[in-house]
């Protein structure tokens, strides 16, 4: 009957559907596209009354075969695709983007780009407004390609000087390319969303001609907006953006303090400790502190010698002068009950030691500051060092057994 084999028809859909999906798991790409050759022969013959489309599933699951099948070709992908565009006008520029972003995967920039401009100009009725958000896109990624292509012309007249130059083809075609990246770039930045690539580029254009004010104001927007999703590159290219020009250190140091509560253990913090140590005043020494004992608290930087050097050199100025010792009470009675066990074991002490000196000597320096002469790690290093007659090591041993005081008052 017609309800029996409704029921049994979605049975072996969904069965059909299992086991592509188990195939794809397994990585057996092959045995995936035949079982999806089945599952859509299956809807073709589907005798049921209501038209059954071709699915978004079929188009996911096609895409990530014919990416991984071993006889897959360009052509077969295109071929693919071009049948997902006609058949599913609802999702045709998702198809579009995700077509693009294939071609430009296997280096076809040219063909990627006509790819976008046809699907720039496609308009199907209520369907064109639906996809706007995906358009608006379309156009983003032909400004990428733009900028692309105005920076393939821009190394052709650094490289020949523009004196040398005579053919002004190549920076009329450049200014060309410009405008067009401009226009696109602009106005997808100006949505709220996470547009890194986008603003790098659309900046570099503007710094290129002079246009300083205007990018400020993108990446200030970029970093500021309430609108925009917390980002922390957004303060990176800002930053980065006010050191290239010069900018005070009050504007330096208030875009690396945001990143710095974004994230703590960002590689720029080196760069913000070093300014904030530089400092005469007093708050952004303190700060400078909190800094790196942040940093120091990421396994990434365990082993990183500039990391504890920065600590070092400030604990060891602290410790002389004997001012602001309750700085280094406050970061250290959060972290007393942890750090020892995770930074100055023995066993990290003896590593440390056979891989890189310098890394156990500010180590060494900064643990038997904060857990005194009897520390395990400033034990063990100190010994190898003062064994192995290094001077430094020797230095360092009579530093710490000369401030260990400095370490009962630290520990309370």
């Amino acid at each position: 009957s017609s309800h029996e084999y409704k029921l049994n028809f979605k049975k072996s859909k969904e069965m059909c559907l299992s086991y592509i999906q188990d195939a794809m798991l397994q990585k057996q790409w092959k045995k995936a596209a035949e079982f999806l050759t089945f599952y859509i022969e299956s809807l073709e013959k589907d005798f049921s009354t209501e038209y059954v489309s071709p699915s978004e599933m079929i188009w996911r699951i096609g895409t990530e075969i014919l990416c991984h099948h071993s006889r897959s070709s360009m052509k077969e992908f295109n071929s693919f695709t071009e049948q997902m565009k006609s058949l599913g006008v609802k999702r045709y520029l998702k198809v579009c983007l995700e077509h693009t972003f294939h071609l430009l995967c296997n280096g076809l920039i040219d063909e990627a780009y006509q790819n976008l401009s046809l699907s720039e100009s496609w308009r199907f009725g209520e369907q064109t407004v639906i996809q706007d958000k995906e358009m608006k896109l379309i156009k983003a990624y032909k400004g990428l390609l733009d900028y692309y292509n105005w920076s393939k012309q821009k190394n052709i007249l650094l490289e020949h000087g523009q004196d040398g130059f005579e053919d002004l083809s190549v920076e009329q075609e450049m200014h060309s390319y410009f405008r067009k990246a401009a226009v696109n770039l602009k106005e997808i930045i100006k949505i709220p969303g996470v547009w890194d690539l986008f603003v790098k580029c659309y900046v570099d254009l503007l710094e290129f001609y002079g246009d300083h004010n205007e990018a400020r104001q993108v990446l200030n927007e970029y970093a500021y907006n309430s609108k925009f999703p917390a980002n922390p590159n957004a303060h990176v290219y800002l930053y980065q953006f006010l050191k290239r020009h010069g900018e005070s250190k009050k504007s330096l140091v208030s875009a690396l303090k945001i990143l710095h509560e974004v994230v703590p253990s960002h590689e720029l913090m080196i760069d913000f400790n070093i300014m904030l140590q530089k400092s005469k005043k007093r708050k952004r020494r303190r700060l400078g502190l909190e800094v790196i004992f942040a940093v120091l608290d990421y396994a990434g930087w365990k082993e990183n010698v500039k990391a504890w050097s920065c600590l070092a050199k400030q604990v060891k100025q602290i410790v002389i002068s004997e001012k602001h010792l309750d700085w280094i009470q406050q970061e250290w009675n959060s972290r007393k009950d942890w750090w020892p066990a995770f930074h100055f074991s023995r066993y990290s002490a003896k590593r440390n030691w056979q891989e890189n000196e310098s890394l156990s000597y500010e180590k060494a320096l900064v643990a038997g500051i904060l857990l005194g002469k009897g520390c395990k790690y400033f034990k063990y290093v100190s010994h190898q060092g003062c064994k192995a007659q290094v001077k430094r090591f020797r230095i360092l041993k009579k530093f710490v057994n000369k401030h260990n005081p400095v370490y009962l008052r630290i520990s309370g």
